[in-house]
């Protein structure tokens, strides 16, 4: 489940792109609502709901894949515990973006990223 061919690159090289998602989605998870950057969470949402999707199959192997984007063992156990069973029955649109405001100090466009209740 990584990082797809078709993704923005931020103004970062590809290590410090995916440290980055890796807190996002991280925080996401922990959290089930975070706010950032619009073409940050427009990119969050689709790691994210792959994830879930990976979650919901549940065996050993997708665990193992979502580890490997998910180096945070607290997120890792919530998504697999407590977040793969609420969408059980979904079939994607796990996530939703919401566009908040203008950050006040560059007037960056700001979004809301929140998991959606099944």
């Amino acid at each position: 489940m990584g990082l797809g061919a078709k993704q923005r690159k931020l103004g970062r090289d590809t290590g410090e792109r995916i440290a980055l998602f890796r807190q996002l989605v991280s925080a996401l998870i922990l959290h089930d609502r975070i706010e950032t950057t619009e073409a940050k969470a427009k990119e969050t949402k689709k790691i994210a709901d792959g994830l879930i999707s990976l979650a919901l199959r549940g065996d050993l192997h997708a665990r193992r894949q979502a580890g490997r984007l998910l180096t945070d063992t607290r997120a890792l156990k919530r998504l697999f515990a407590e977040i793969a069973p609420r969408y059980k029955a979904g079939r994607g649109g796990y996530t939703r973006v919401i566009k908040t405001r203008q950050r006040r100090g560059d007037s960056a466009p700001m979004a809301l990223v929140e998991l959606v209740s099944p």
